[in-house]
């Protein structure tokens, strides 16, 4: 969904479907176990 919104912003320079784009963006990084680092930290735990 990423890729088709970043190309459609990238043929029209729609600012709303930037901004789609960006918002999909932040939700795919807040998604618990989507972080390679997150999974690290769990495997090591931080005492």
């Amino acid at each position: 969904m990423m890729d088709f919104t970043w190309k459609v912003f990238s043929q029209t320079g729609n600012i709303d479907t930037y901004l789609l784009f960006k918002e999909l963006e932040k939700e795919t990084q807040e998604i618990p176990g989507n972080n390679d680092e997150e999974l690290a930290e769990a495997d090591f735990p931080i005492s």
